[in-house]
């Protein structure tokens, strides 16, 4: 059965709002613990309670008040005493195998923000939704336009990833590490990806604002499932020439083929496409004129779920 632009915004932003159903939503909050910092008044994350009961805290540098449900991180002040405490914390669930996200190690660090823009602390990449932190990336949709109109460069995804695997992507996608900019993440993803040369992402990329929601991974995230991951992800458009075709240049992706737009709506309604990217792409519709108010019933309602206002401090770009 075909999924609505709608549905496809609702199985991205997944996370209940209060002003919809006041009671509902204090039920599901009863789920969670609030992470939070020594020293910053902002709820940083929502770690699931399953989560807070596996993990083995170390009481010299966290506080857990189960009555509350908060999780304090108690080491600092400084983020380097922070980030050493919790790199002890995940070492030794890692260790143990606590939990399956933890298996796909990345070596990357995502940054936590308190408000103003503070940097925290920042974690790996991992671990982030564990600790239901705000994360950072960049999302580009390819396209060539001629006398017949749009068609995009969509790449499917390998069937060895560990997250959502085989499902179609957008043209270049990546997480913003600590102090990685949106415009550089780009450059260096779309080479990593797509195999697109420096010199012609710098030429043809035209920032377009970003998106936002709040997510609960389901089982094609890989790992534990319902764990919250709100996300920023600055988008990109890239206008290619018909000369320039992206090409797998790593394991993630199998191969890139050149849609038409009414193919990637079928697409899109077939619920073919990783979630976020989704919303990516019905993003790049409505600035295109291709989704209107004239011909998308829920044409106000998108618009207000892909540009959601997070629970947690945020920054409008990477300091």
């Amino acid at each position: 059965m075909a999924v609505s632009n709608l549905g496809l915004v609702g199985e991205c932003d997944r996370f209940p709002y209060h002003q919809d159903d006041p009671a509902a939503y204090a039920t599901h909050m009863k789920k969670y613990h609030s992470f939070r910092v020594k020293g910053c008044d902002s709820v940083l994350g929502y770690i699931v309670n399953e989560v807070v009961d596996r993990f083995d805290w170390p009481t010299e540098s966290w506080s857990i008040d189960p009555t509350n449900r908060t999780v304090t991180l108690t080491a600092g002040p400084t983020p380097a005493e922070r980030n050493l405490a919790l790199a002890q914390l995940l070492e030794n669930a890692v260790k143990k195998d606590l939990f399956a996200v933890l298996r796909g190690w990345r070596n990357e660090l995502y940054p936590v923000y308190g408000p103003d823009g503070e940097f925290l602390l920042e974690m790996e990449r991992c671990a982030s939704p564990l600790f239901g932190i705000v994360s950072y990336g960049i999302h580009a949709t390819a396209y060539v336009e001629d006398e017949y109109g749009l068609k995009l460069w969509i790449p499917r995804r390998s069937k060895t990833k560990q997250t959502y695997p085989s499902m179609l992507d957008n043209t270049v996608a990546g997480g913003m590490s600590t102090g990685e900019k949106p415009f550089e993440c780009l450059v260096r993803e779309a080479m990593e990806e797509a195999s697109l040369p420096e010199d012609v992402v710098r030429a043809n990329s035209t920032a377009a604002g970003c998106v936002s929601y709040t997510y609960m991974r389901d089982s094609r995230a890989g790992g534990e499932t319902d764990l919250v991951q709100p996300e920023v992800e600055y988008v990109f458009d890239i206008k290619l020439p018909a000369t320039v075709v992206p090409k797998p240049n790593d394991t993630e992706v199998e191969e890139f083929c050149l849609l038409t737009v009414d193919e990637t709506k079928k697409a899109l309604a077939n619920r073919e496409f990783k979630p976020n990217c989704a919303v990516v792409l019905i993003d790049f519709f409505l600035r295109h004129g291709i989704l209107t108010s004239e011909n998308e019933k829920d044409f106000l309602q998108i618009i207000t779920r892909i540009h959601r206002r997070l629970e947690f401090p945020t920054v409008s770009y990477a300091k």
